[in-house]
């Protein structure tokens, strides 16, 4: 039987030791923890409280928002089959209730700690300047120029941990498959976001400096969250399940015919991230960085014609997550769980 190991971001320890929780959930508001950590300095504040507070302040830059990953795998859960979901359910930490959505930002939340900032250049790949292509030997590494560790690189690691678990039924692994399936639904996500493979002169897009109606920010922040934002509370009344449930009624009628494509591979590949790195460098050249030089504000002409292109790259994300999920889950294998 694999065994599920223990998942380290709900690791609980007594004592004095300490206690782990990587989940940000609804709590006090940034405003009251900032005022709490003012009153009894930062030193004084508690470990978990330093944390959660410096999570709320870096959440949500660099990677799809909460609401861009939240809807790539809310729309993948509805394309899992029967035996794909099941294992999924197993898999997942005991705070997500069995929903994958909820904790698909994870990586994301633990990027900031000492332990796992080797995983913040797995969340993107750059191209060199004005080269509106990807090549995985070419552009695959690190800013200290280790090879394969991009999010393309890490969409092959994690899709063959799980592969190895499930296809090559290996019982001597060594592998977290639940934070190997949380990493691998989370950067299927950002590969999908165009500035995640944009130039490496601008890091995608993140010193570009703009403007989005009356707030100054970077081109980076519109494309992972302000064109989300926006459009969740100016057109879907402030509810994000009103924007995954019109891109679901998109994909059912408007997509309808290209879901097949978006789902397969070439040679009948598990997973294909170099197919989505290359549509994403392209739909940056051609919707993320024009109209979009330094000093620019943008507004409704960008917001509403950028829109659906970040709409359809949700959709595709979710595709093609649940595709690989089913491919990876073709059958049930039971993982006994460790005891907590």
């Amino acid at each position: 039987m694999l065994r599920r190991k223990k998942f380290k971001g709900e690791e609980v320890r007594k004592g004095k030791e300490r206690m782990v929780a990587c989940f940000t959930g609804k709590g006090i508001s940034l405003v009251i923890k900032l005022q709490y950590t003012l009153r009894m300095g930062w030193h004084e504040l508690p470990w978990i409280g330093r944390v959660l507070l410096l999570m709320h302040l870096v959440h949500g830059v660099f990677s799809w928002g909460k609401y861009g990953h939240y809807a790539v795998c809310k729309i993948a859960e509805g394309y899992l089959s029967e035996d794909a979901m099941a294992t999924v359910k197993t898999l997942l930490p005991d705070s997500a209730k069995g929903e994958l959505a909820s904790v698909c930002s994870w990586p994301d939340d633990i990027k900031w700690y000492y332990n796992w900032h080797w995983t913040s250049s797995l969340h993107y790949v750059d191209t060199p300047n004005f080269k509106c292509n990807y090549k995985y030997y070419r552009d695959c590494y690190d800013s200290s120029g280790h090879r394969n560790n991009c999010v393309t690189g890490a969409i092959f690691n994690y899709t063959n941990q799980l592969f190895s678990a499930y296809q090559g039924y290996n019982p001597m692994l060594n592998y977290n498959l639940t934070e190997a399936l949380l990493f691998l639904a989370h950067y299927m996500a950002d590969v999908h976001q165009p500035l995640h493979v944009g130039f490496i002169g601008d890091l995608g897009g993140t010193s570009i400096k703009v403007g989005w109606y009356r707030r100054k920010t970077n081109l980076h922040h519109v494309w992972d969250t302000l064109i989300i934002d926006t459009a969740v509370k100016t057109l879907y009344g402030s509810d994000v399940s009103a924007m995954v449930q019109a891109i679901q009624r998109n994909i059912r009628d408007a997509w309808s015919n290209d879901r097949s494509s978006w789902e397969s591979c070439i040679y009948n590949n598990t997973v294909c991230p170099n197919l989505y790195a290359s549509e994403s460098v392209r739909f940056a050249c051609k919707f993320a960085y024009r109209n979009a030089t330094p000093g620019t504000t943008l507004q409704d002409d960008y917001f509403l014609s950028r829109l659906p292109v970040v709409e359809k790259r949700l959709a595709q994300g979710g595709i093609r997550l649940a595709a690989v999920l089913n491919r990876l889950f073709s059958f049930q294998v039971k993982i006994r769980r460790t005891s907590r």
